[in-house]
């Protein structure tokens, strides 16, 4: 990035903080935006994540761009919250975040010599243990309460792995599979719902164990598998002239069968 380029950069920057603080006005600021607590704006937080991700996903450089700063719009915001609290500031945030960045790249910044990405994946995951200090079970437990459940479950697999938590082979793992299967299918033969739910996530956990061994991404592909039944699902309503439940069950197989050959058909063109 050269000079004009990053004085540009720091000047619409500026201008965001600056209209974030005016809408922060005790005075002259927004009913809405005075309202805001760190608390309250956390939904957005995730709404905005989730946006940003679709927008990267459909390549669409405006998209991109709205989305971004959006989601850019929460980190200032908070900020602004913060630093009215004289907790901390957007400062304080690009501070630590540097200084993190320069830590945990040694190979860039001091002299530690790599020979691949896999040995610069190792570094961080040992910086960031010396960082957090946390033992696995913590390390473990911050997953589970900071991230969606697939995701948290996909991160404690590989994690546990790593730690010596593995099978010698897929053959044990498919094993394991046929276990949890046959033990969730006999949980469903009872009535307490709590242990059917352990059953079920169990065999989802194998399942996800499954995908590590396979390098596969559990959420990617049941994100596939839904936006394939959505648009199987607009298919369908494109032929019918009536409600989907004035249908019969083999109607609606027969139409879903028929959408299904349509889009793949139209997929190989």
């Amino acid at each position: 990035m050269d000079n004009s380029t990053q004085s540009n950069t720091l000047e619409a920057l500026g201008k965001l903080i600056e209209v974030i603080a005016k809408l922060r006005d005790p005075i002259a600021g927004c009913p809405w935006d005075l309202e805001q607590t760190p608390e309250s704006l956390t939904p957005y937080i995730l709404e905005e994540s989730y946006e940003t991700v679709a927008a990267i996903k459909s390549g669409e450089a405006g998209a991109m761009v709205e989305e971004l700063g959006d989601l850019l719009l929460q980190i200032v915001l908070q900020a602004q919250i913060a630093s009215e609290k004289e907790i901390f500031t957007l400062e304080d945030i690009a501070q630590a975040i540097t200084e993190k960045m320069i830590r945990r790249h040694p190979h860039v910044f001091a002299e530690l010599q790599v020979e691949n990405i896999e040995q610069i994946g190792q570094n961080w995951e040992k910086i960031k243990a010396q960082e957090t200090r946390l033992r696995p079970s913590q390390q473990l437990a911050k997953y589970l309460n900071t991230l969606p459940p697939l995701i948290s479950a996909s991160k404690i697999s590989r994690k546990a792995a790593s730690w010596g938590f593995e099978w010698e082979n897929v053959q044990g793992v498919w094993e394991k599979f046929e276990e949890e299967l046959a033990e969730f299918k006999e949980s469903l033969k009872s009535q307490d719902k709590v242990h059917q739910e352990s059953e079920l996530g169990d065999l989802l956990f194998t399942c996800i164990n499954i995908a590590r061994w396979y390098d596969l991404d559990p959420s990617a592909g049941l994100t596939g598998t839904s936006e394939r039944f959505i648009k199987r699902l607009a298919q369908i309503e494109s032929q019918i002239d009536k409600p989907l439940e004035e249908y019969t069950l083999e109607q609606l197989e027969s139409l879903w069968h028929s959408a299904k050959a349509k889009l793949k058909q139209e997929e190989t063109k």
